[in-house]
Order: structure tokens, then C-alpha cells, then sequence
């Protein structure tokens, strides 16, 4: 009997030594704390990320009449947002990103957002090496993949407003302002 208890709780303690944990804040001397790695909407709620997050996404209202159509385009699509809690754009456009997602019925099961570090020896990475093979130069970036496989993606900021540009990139006609990987001629 003791020995199912141990192998019950080595197994149980290994379990939870391997999954990564979310919202794991960083602070470096002389700078405000950042998160990096898997983060969800518990880490942008709380202090002091809730400042910002709060005020813009209740300061955004998107286009009512693009958001019912979103709501029967966006269900087959998984997202990846990359972002920087330190970064002015991902500030302004990661909040309003997610209150269209909200208003759209996505469920955020299907959105894995991941912070980057700023620091000179891990600019734009994730802890967790999230970032690798993505090309990730310009935060946010919001990458769509269908079937596992990525569509498009928004960089930095929208060319008109994020949910007229996610519209134009679920129906495929849609090319970032920075394009990752630029076909060359």
C-alpha cells in the first residue's frame, strides 16, 4: 500500500514540476515588472498590467456589423498572440484584440498568448522558446493557424482596425504591414 501512496505522489509531484506555469513575472533592478512566457487573462488582470489592459478594452468598441461575421468565421481558427507587457503597441492593440474576441463568442481555450522579454540577451523571446520558427521581429503579432497550420497573422498594428483587418485575413486577401516573409522575386 505504500508503495502505490509513494508512486502515486512522485507521479502526481512529476505532473506538476512539468507543466509550465502561467503569468511567471520577471523584474529586473531600475525596471518595472514584465511578464514573459505563457500568460493568460488572470496575468493581464492583475496589477499593474490591469491598468492598461482594463482601460483599453473598455475604451474599445469595435464594429458591431464585422463582429457578426466574425462570429461564424472565427470558430475553426486557433490563435497565438504574441505581445510585450512592456510594449506600447501590444498596451493598446492586445486588450482591444481580446475584447473582439469576446464579443465574437471565441473561446479563448483557443488562444495561446505568450509575453516576450525585452532584455538585450532575450529581446522578443519567450522562456519557454515559443517564438522559435516564427519569426516574431515586431510585437503584438496575432498568428491565425487552421488545422495547425498558420493562415495569417497581424503584426505590430492593424492597417485599418483589428477586426476589419482579421476579416480580410480569414478570407485570405489580407498582407500584414510587416510581412515576416516577403516573397522575393
Amino acid at each position: 500500500m505504500k508503495t502505490i501512496i509513494s508512486i502515486s505522489f512522485l507521479f502526481l509531484l512529476s505532473i506538476s514540476l512539468t507543466a509550465q506555469s502561467f503569468n511567471q513575472e520577471i523584474a529586473r533592478e531600475g525596471r518595472a515588472p514584465i511578464l514573459v512566457g505563457k500568460i493568460n487573462n488572470k496575468g493581464l488582470a492583475k496589477k499593474p498590467y490591469d491598468h492598461w489592459f482594463t482601460k483599453n478594452y473598455l475604451e474599445y468598441t469595435p464594429n458591431q456589423n464585422i463582429i457578426d461575421t466574425l462570429k461564424n468565421k472565427l470558430n475553426t481558427y486557433t490563435i497565438k498572440i504574441f505581445l510585450g507587457t512592456w510594449c506600447g503597441d501590444s498596451k493598446r492593440e492586445v486588450p482591444r484584440f481580446y475584447k473582439i474576441l469576446n464579443n465574437s463568442d471565441f473561446s479563448l481555450d483557443r488562444v495561446t498568448t505568450i509575453a516576450v522579454d525585452h532584455s538585450q540577451d532575450n529581446y522578443k523571446k519567450s522562456p519557454g522558446g515559443e517564438h522559435e520558427g516564427l519569426n516574431i521581429h515586431k510585437v503584438p503579432t496575432f498568428i491565425f493557424y487552421k488545422n495547425g497550420k498558420e493562415i495569417n497573422r497581424i503584426v505590430e498594428s492593424p492597417k485599418r482596425s483589428l477586426e476589419e483587418d482579421m476579416l480580410t485575413l480569414l478570407s485570405k486577401q489580407y498582407i500584414p504591414k510587416y510581412n515576416p516573409n516577403p516573397v522575393t522575386k
